[in-house]
């Protein structure tokens, strides 16, 4: 009896390992092959699958690689911030493949079959990545299906059109602050004029925007969760860039407990706002009119209206996942769009010459107001094709969980789909020849004339999943750009460094130095 107790309890642990080991096999080699196979039936072609690691290797040594040389003053930016996705093309064309470790992600470039992909938002799915990597930011934009419905509906309050005006001041206020500092170079510098990196400046009135406009604090306030947030970005980026095994997080190596330290700090912050802000509601005090107060008031009206559904609402660390993801993206998206269209314009004095212009004609030297920046179409211009050459988040990837039909393809379960946003914007066949120009007059009549009317301009993505912060970002904008144009005149100084490369989002690796001039 005994030796058959031990015989069935071998047995099981055999039974088990052997399982165990063809799981790891056809993860790691069987699947794979099985579906290169496949891809190459269809026409599809890319490098051959190599063992676990795919082409994460070549594409990590040659982004490294690429960041250590600066390159001459173009647009044409890919060879340098995607370079092993530029090679790809360059070798396989557009119906090609790349290797994420043992996962197949191809390239979709046809604007029919990227309207598709966003408008089958459940059969194109955000891709599951590596948990830590979730630590930066999760909130709308990672969620899907009824949990995703349920939080826009939430959120959708704060980005109103009315509450955008009542954030007008807190836009105004900001900048102004920042015109102040670089005025007091001025002075410093005994001079009409001065050499000044815009980046940082930049970054700091984006961080207190968002600081003011969701939490009604001032950036002092907010300032560690940005640095926090910006080391986390780094960590993100490593972590992408390396093979997803599971259970590899729960590692204690350096990179993990780093991230999961981080990730606490943050948490305790927001949450100590939060609280405060609930106990204050809770007391009888009204909602303030920052995002914050505008998605906690919404929440309360829908647990309210609909207070015997359990799944109504949401809850205090989704709030929290939502504040990350304002923090994250409201700040990052309008500093690189700043950044950029002040590069472009210091190299183009006829287009810095027409915007201001417009600036004065709306404005002249007043403060600028909401319904004034909604006209200021010569700027929209400018903003739209520094969008196209330079869009903030270079690519999207989406996953299919069952055989998908996209057009002629057939995508097998668990293959990825890529948006390479900046391989379509630059696309000559969608474009032009004068794709790598800067020629803000293509956008004269709107996106749809500009695109002909095909979905391939998609700074802030498509379909129902579009962001949902553009307009914030954009009003943001304008008015940062209006106060800079009514006081200085800048142009590229010699030592700019032209060195685009992308943490997240598409950032000027060594700054942006101008020679700033009061008018």
């Amino acid at each position: 009896m005994e030796i058959t107790v031990k015989s069935i309890a071998v047995s099981i642990v055999v039974v088990a390992v052997v399982t165990w080991a063809w799981r790891v096999v056809n993860w790691v080699w069987l699947r794979p092959k099985k579906m290169e196979k496949y891809l190459r039936q269809q026409g599809l072609s890319g490098n051959s699958y190599r063992f676990l690691y795919g082409d994460l290797k070549d594409y990590s040594i040659m982004s490294k690689q690429a960041k250590s040389t600066p390159i001459n003053l173009t647009h044409d930016i890919s060879p340098r911030v995607l370079p092993f996705n530029h090679k790809i093309l360059h070798n396989y064309g557009k119906n090609s493949f790349v290797w994420i470790g043992p996962t197949p992600r191809v390239t979709i470039m046809e604007a029919d079959q990227i309207k598709e992909i966003f408008n089958k938002i459940n059969d194109f799915q955000k891709v599951k990545t590596n948990p830590l990597t979730r630590l930066l930011a999760t909130g709308l934009a990672s969620y899907e299906g009824e949990k995703w419905a349920k939080h826009r509906k939430i959120i959708n309050p704060a980005f109103h059109v009315e509450k955008l005006k009542l954030m007008l001041p807190a836009f105004y206020h900001s900048c102004n602050d920042m015109i102040t500092k670089w005025d007091q170079k001025l002075i410093m510098s005994s001079s009409s004029s001065c050499e000044l990196d815009v980046w940082p400046y930049l970054v700091s009135l984006t961080s207190d925007v968002i600081s003011r406009t969701a939490f009604g604090s001032n950036f002092e306030q907010g300032k560690r969760i940005f640095q926090l947030q910006t080391e986390l970005a780094a960590l993100t980026i490593q972590v992408m860039q390396s093979v997803y095994i599971p259970g590899w997080r729960l590692l204690p190596t350096k990179t993990n407990k780093r991230m999961k330290e981080i990730n606490k700090e943050i948490q305790a912050s927001l949450m100590s706002i939060i609280k405060n802000r609930e106990q204050a509601m809770k007391a009888g005090e009204g909602a303030k009119d920052d995002l914050l107060g505008v998605l906690m008031e919404s929440n309360f009206r829908e647990i309210k209206e609909h207070g015997d559904n359990k799944n109504v609402g949401i809850t205090i660390q989704d709030v929290i996942e939502e504040c990350k993801l304002f923090y994250f993206a409201g700040q990052e998206t309008t500093s690189v769009l700043l950044v950029w269209t002040m590069v472009l314009l210091a190299q183009n004095k006829d287009w810095q010459a027409k915007a201001r212009q417009e600036v004065f004609q709306i404005f002249g030297n007043n403060k600028p107001n909401f319904d004034g920046l909604n006209h200021l179409k010569v700027v929209q211009m400018i903003f739209y094709e520094v969008l196209r050459l330079y869009p903030p988040v270079i690519g999207l990837a989406r996953a299919v969980a069952k055989e998908t039909k996209l057009g002629k393809l057939s995508i097998p379960a668990g293959v990825q789909v890529s948006l390479p946003i900046l391989f379509v914007h630059h696309d000559q066949e969608l474009w032009g020849d004068d794709a790598m120009e800067f020629k803000p007059e293509r956008f004269s009549e709107g996106i749809s004339k500009a695109t002909n009317n095909k979905v391939s301009f998609l700074p802030f993505a498509w379909g129902p999943r579009i962001c949902i912060g553009q307009n914030f970002a954009l009003i943001e904008a304008k008015m940062a750009l209006a106060i800079i144009l009514q006081r200085f005149s800048f142009e590229l100084s010699p030592s700019y460094v032209h060195a685009p490369h992308s943490v997240i989002t598409l950032q000027p690796q060594h700054g942006a130095h101008l020679i700033i001039k009061k008018l």
